[in-house]
This record gives C-alpha cells, sequence and structure tokens, in this order.
C-alpha cells in the first residue's frame, strides 16, 4: 500500500471532530475530568498511525479502522449526550472522561480482578476440553454408541449449568472451585456434542483409505479423524468458550470475592455507576481480546484448509 493509501483516512476526521467537541462547554455540575478522554482519544490515534504504518493487508487495515471508526462515534455521542447537552442521567450515565480517571485510579484493583476471571476461565475451560475431546472421539468412533450419547448430551448440555450453583456450594470447599465447576459445564457439554458429530462426519473415504494401510485404532482417532473432526471440533469450542464467559460473570456476581463479575455486581449495589461502567467495559474488552487470540490459533491450526 501507498502511503496515501495507509494514512489518508477518514477516521483522522473523526479525531479531530472528538477534540473539537471537548471545546464545547459542559452542562453538567460535577467534574468530567474531560482531560482523560482526550488522552485516551490521543492514544487511539497513535495506535491508529502505527498499526497503518506496520499492516501489509489493505482488508486488515480497513477492519481495524472500521472498528475504531465506531468507537470514535461511541466516544462522541458520549460525550455529547452527557457532558455536553446533559441528556442523560448524571449519575446512571457518567461522561466518557470521568469513567477513564476511575479506571485509572481502580487500574491495579482491576488488573487483580482479571486475573482472577481469566484463571478461572482457563481452569474450567482447559480442563473440559482435554476431557471432552478424546471422549468425543470415543464415544463418536462407534457409529451407534455415538448417536445414542449425541442425545443425551444434548439433554444435560441444555440444563444451564448455573443451577448447579447450590450444589456445588454445598459440595466443594471454595466458591473459585464451584465457579470452575460452572465453567468446565458450560463448555464441556459443546465440546463433546461437537467433537462426536465431527467423527460420525468424517469422510468415509478417508476411513476407507486409512484402513487400507492397516493403521492402528490410535493411530486412526488421533492422526487421522481427529484432524478431520478439528473444524467441527472448534465450532464446539467457540461455543463452550462464549457461554464461559456469560456463566462466570453470572456466578462472580453471585457470590465471589473477586474477578470482575463481582466488581461490577459491588458498586452496582451501592449506586456507583461510574465503577459499575468501568467494569462492563473491561468485561467486554477481555472478552474481545481472549476471542481473538482463541481466532487466531484456530485460524493457525486450520491454515491446512486454505
Amino acid at each position: 500500500m501507498t502511503a496515501r493509501k495507509r494514512f489518508l483516512r477518514w477516521i483522522h476526521l473523526l479525531f479531530l471532530l472528538f477534540l473539537l467537541i471537548q471545546l464545547l462547554p459542559d452542562q453538567v455540575a460535577n467534574e468530567t475530568y474531560a482531560a482523560y478522554a482526550i488522552w485516551f482519544g490521543v492514544g487511539v490515534e497513535v495506535l491508529v498511525l502505527f498499526v497503518s504504518a506496520l499492516v501489509k493487508k489493505q482488508e486488515g487495515l480497513n477492519l481495524f479502522l472500521d472498528i475504531v471508526g465506531f468507537l470514535y462515534g461511541l466516544l462522541i455521542l458520549w460525550i455529547l449526550a452527557t457532558a455536553k447537552f446533559n441528556l442523560l442521567s448524571e449519575v446512571l450515565f457518567p461522561p466518557p472522561g470521568r469513567v477513564f480517571e476511575q479506571f485509572v485510579r481502580d487500574f491495579h484493583k482491576i488488573v487483580v480482578n482479571i486475573k482472577s476471571s481469566v484463571g478461572i476461565i482457563l481452569q474450567g475451560y482447559v480442563l473440559a476440553t482435554i476431557i471432552a475431546i478424546p471422549l468425543g472421539l470415543f464415544l463418536g468412533w462407534s457409529a451407534r454408541l455415538g448417536n445414542a450419547a449425541t442425545y443425551i448430551s444434548k439433554f444435560l448440555g441444555s440444563i444451564p449449568p448455573i443451577v448447579y450453583i447450590p450444589y456445588g456450594i454445598a459440595l466443594l470447599p471454595t466458591f473459585r472451585s464451584v465457579s470452575v465447576f460452572v465453567i468446565f459445564l458450560a463448555a464441556f457439554w459443546p465440546i463433546l456434542a461437537s467433537t462426536m458429530s465431527g467423527v460420525l462426519n468424517v469422510e468415509q473415504r478417508i476411513i476407507d483409505s486409512a484402513k487400507v494401510l492397516n493403521v492402528k485404532k490410535f493411530t486412526m482417532l488421533f492422526s487421522v479423524i481427529l484432524p478431520a473432526a478439528i473444524p467441527q471440533i472448534f465450532i464446539g469450542c467457540n461455543q463452550g468458550l462464549s457461554v464461559s464467559f456469560i456463566l462466570l460473570t453470572s456466578a462472580e456476581m453471585i457470590g465471589a470475592r473477586d474477578g470482575m463479575g463481582y466488581y461490577v455486581k459491588q458498586y452496582s449495589d451501592f449506586g456507583d455507576y461510574t465503577r459499575t461502567i468501568v467494569g462492563l467495559l473491561v468485561i467486554g474488552v477481555v472478552v474481545v481480546g481472549i476471542s481473538f487470540l482463541f481466532n487466531k490459533l484456530q485460524r493457525y491450526l486450520l491454515r491446512w484448509r486454505r
């Protein structure tokens, strides 16, 4: 790409508009901390210039700039509706500068809560993956057993894992272990069902070709059938990951003593909606970040399909 295509973009006009609306007088009584919003916008613009200089594919750059444009548009509307025209309740919808200032003040606390939430996700999700995939391979290897197990997994997977929390609290030693158990159930059934479906739908010619070569059963499962079923398995892995985040936040809001769900619940109970919005935004960023890394891993493992 030429320098013109990289750097002369409409996104910079949105950044200038974002700066210009800061000159409008504030219509709210309390401090808006506009400097924090300005510094956030400057940081985003620096990131845009950095990415524009490094990204090689125009499609990838366009996608990134479209996302940033949506972010600028949201910030502009947020500032106008709160600090500049006071169209929304200041208590329920604080100006973005106040939210960013609160994030800076609570940064250490937020990092601790993120580590707790991500740790629970990793424990429950990884445990579900390393159990569900081998089990799905063996169950799906037999068409008769796999078809029966598919209906059983659909039945058990349709039960919301969060209903098991009272039993988990009664049987498990800590609430963290209860949360890991809930995440395990949330991810296990979709991954198991997708693995069995992937195995049952492997093309017969692939299996016949392996049998001609006198491939042993273990090699057949993990070197022939597993690679062929991986695209279907990833569908279940994506579903399990999405549901895990939803249930983790719900579980933390019920009885945890740390985690981002607990952070949101604690301050919303006290009517601190600035911190509540901080928590919601952080949860969204963490979920998008982990999903992005997971999609990168998926594309890498499935690169042979290209």
